[in-house]
């Protein structure tokens, strides 16, 4: 294969578990978001606007409909010959095989894929986050500092810096502290999970790492804090920009209804930087005459004949005569039947919705009184005249 400066390696083998019912059958970085888009979308954009056409995708939990939607790679041209997008479940190997145990395990257990590449640099991400990056910025500071590994980090508010990798730098942006979720930070700058590491320091910081049977496995618990003690040189790259982890139900929910925003935080149509998706084709959406939409986002394939106020719509959903969807997220292939309300929900892939069901919160003049989100999984039928009250998560495991 061809030498490349720099292999991608995408982590999207987690379950998810805070997404709770959205992640019953699906991996994280496949589930919907933003109407059209899955949430790997964001991270594969980015590999091939940044000019990385040399992907890994590390899978392991439900890893079937991820598999199938990202196929030859080809909607994000990462599909071309010595290089591309390529599929990295666990395997078996001479002397047994394993589950990906951590972060820095999952890439361990992938060093002969990536030196396959002979590669410089390797970059390293996450395929649950919302956002645009110029990798190549990134590289071009890594590589000016001459550095051993370079995080990406912003600033977040110092109520939330707990659930973070939370990072001290001098002012060059060397970074002379890490700790990893402290109780009690001392600065608010975040790690986002995606560092860039000199191919031949990570080989050899993971087969330290392996050997170590206290290891947990993790790049920010264990790996990232040893070689800032052996004295490597580690640099913080600032991030400017719309970056969210939308790794629980509030975040997901959150991020997904500041696209209705009147000037969006995080514009998904920009022209100039694409987010590119391998969608499914559906024909024109129809909008019948007797129905009502406001403040939504109505992807191709839909039917509407109800009202939609403040919501998305994802392809293929159909909302009949007489229901009413209010600050709601229906995932691909959703149909609410007749006489139907729904109230800040969020609903799984080709789920339906009996006739005159309510789920959700209760509303005043279109606006939830409570503030909790009801979901409810994909491929279910909810009988007719379901009642779900808000906050419900509703799934076939109860």
């Amino acid at each position: 294969m061809s030498k490349k400066e720099c292999v991608a390696m995408l982590l999207a083998g987690g379950q998810g578990s805070r997404l709770g019912a959205l992640t019953q059958f699906v991996a994280k970085p496949a589930v919907s978001f933003g109407g059209k888009y899955k949430i790997i979308d964001f991270s594969l954009s980015n590999c091939i606007n940044s000019g990385i056409d040399t992907v890994g995708v590390l899978t392991q939990y439900r890893p079937l409909l991820l598999n199938s939607y990202i196929g030859t790679g080809a909607a994000w041209d990462l599909n071309e010959t010595g290089g591309g997008v390529h599929i990295l479940p666990p395997y078996l190997r001479q002397g047994g095989g394993e589950w990906y145990t951590g972060t820095g395990n999952a890439i361990f257990q992938n060093l002969d894929f990536i030196f396959s590449y002979d590669p410089e640099h390797v970059l390293i991400l996450s395929g649950d986050h919302i956002y645009k990056m110029s990798y190549d910025k990134m590289l071009q500071f890594h590589t000016e500092n001459k550095a051993d590994i370079t995080i990406s980090v912003m600033e977040v508010p110092w109520e939330e810096a707990s659930r973070f990798g939370i990072l001290t730098t001098a002012e060059d942006g060397r970074i002379t502290q890490f700790s990893e979720k402290p109780e009690k930070p001392d600065s608010n700058l975040a790690s986002m999970g995606i560092y860039i590491f000199n191919a031949k320091l990570l080989e050899s910081a993971l087969t330290e790492d392996d050997a170590d049977p206290g290891s947990s496995k993790d790049f920010g618990h264990d790996i990232i804090p040893r070689l800032l003690a052996q004295g490597k040189s580690l640099y913080a790259y600032k991030f400017q920009g719309y970056w969210k982890d939308v790794g629980t139900i509030e975040s997901y929910y959150s991020a997904n209804m500041e696209l209705l925003q009147e000037e969006p935080p995080f514009n998904i149509f920009d022209r100039t930087v694409r987010i590119l998706s391998n969608s499914n084709i559906y024909p024109p959406q129809y909008i019948w005459p007797e129905a009502r939409v406001e403040n939504s986002l109505i992807c191709n394939g839909c039917s509407v004949r109800g009202a939609v106020v403040n919501s998305i719509l994802s392809p293929n959903v159909r909302v009949e005569e007489g229901s009413s969807v209010i600050n709601s997220i229906l995932l691909p292939g959703t149909r609410i039947e007749r006489d139907c309300t729904l109230q800040k929900v969020i609903v799984g892939e080709n789920t339906v919705i009996g006739k005159d069901s309510f789920v959700g919160a209760p509303a005043k003049d279109g606006v939830p009184q409570q503030q909790g989100i009801t979901v409810v999984a994909d491929n279910m039928t909810l009988a007719e005249g379901t009642r779900i009250a808000e906050g419900e998560n509703v799934n076939y495991a109860g």
